[in-house]
């Protein structure tokens, strides 16, 4: 078990006042079975009533509204979670996670890693574990990818992902995702925070014996008690930390830009 120091920021900056803003925030890593979460505080500026519940997939989501002009809009969250991988608790079987999703349909490139999968598989012992047929999928999405920031957007496929072979955390998971799927496992995707990345993280779970065990495919590595859990889904449009919905303010013109700045502080605290 590791206890984690987390600081997760946000700030959006608005090229002209904007008005009548709605968002929607899925920032908050809650308890769950490979964590605890306390002293959570989370702070939104401007300053504005949250409203908080629970969404179908167990995330904290908190939403808020902003009449008056502003031109900037942020939040901080902070915390300490308890991570303890070795003793994972179990939970109940659902069956979506075998199917692929809008981001995880698959098209030629992903048949075509599927099927060097399923041949690297058929090479192996029968009695692999759905964690160790995923561990092999993990080492091929590794390896067909190269790590590029700024080569795909939040709306790309796994499909056109793999297609060009470049892209980042999202993209690498879900690749992993959409072969996963195809050999007949469940998986779903993570939204969360590790140590040194400088921002939010994604990667893999499997379900296997009852239990959600992580897997990292930009790392190539399992997950261990260096991961906060902050959102679970089929794909990251199940897991996206904010979004939002505004007016140009009284006078605006056209298109208002928006340009994003994050930065994610994870570090353990040692007794």
């Amino acid at each position: 078990m590791k206890k984690l120091m987390f600081d997760y920021r946000m700030r959006l900056s608005f090229g002209a006042p904007v008005t009548d803003h709605r968002f929607q925030l899925r920032c908050v890593p809650a308890t769950g079975p490979r964590q605890q979460v306390v002293d959570v505080t989370v702070r939104v500026e401007p300053e504005v009533e949250l409203f908080r519940t629970i969404d179908s997939f167990d995330s904290v989501v908190m939403t808020g509204f902003l009449p008056t002009a502003h031109d900037h809009f942020g939040y901080r969250v902070t915390g300490i979670a308890f991570v303890d991988n070795a003793h994972i608790k179990s939970e109940p079987y659902k069956p979506l996670y075998r199917f692929q999703s809008a981001l995880t349909a698959p098209g030629p490139a992903v048949a075509a890693l599927t099927e060097r999968c399923r041949g690297e598989l058929a090479r192996t012992p029968a009695d692999l574990t759905d964690v160790e047929k995923s561990e092999l999928v993990m080492h091929e999405v590794y390896a067909a990818f190269a790590y590029t920031p700024g080569s795909t957007t939040v709306r790309t496929t796994a499909e056109q992902a793999l297609a060009q072979r470049r892209g980042v955390c999202q993209d690498y998971a879900h690749a992993m995702l959409s072969v996963c799927r195809s050999l007949g496992l469940t998986a779903r995707y993570i939204a969360g925070l590790l140590g040194g990345e400088g921002a939010t993280h994604a990667w893999v779970e499997v379900y296997q014996d009852h239990r959600w065990i992580g897997l990292d495919p930009t790392h190539d590595r399992l997950v261990d008690d260096n991961y906060i859990t902050i959102a679970h889904g089929r794909d990251y449009r199940d897991c996206m930390l904010d979004i939002g919905i505004f007016s140009a303010s009284a006078g605006g013109e056209g298109a208002v830009t928006q340009t994003q700045w994050v930065n994610a502080s994870v570090h353990e605290q040692v007794a």
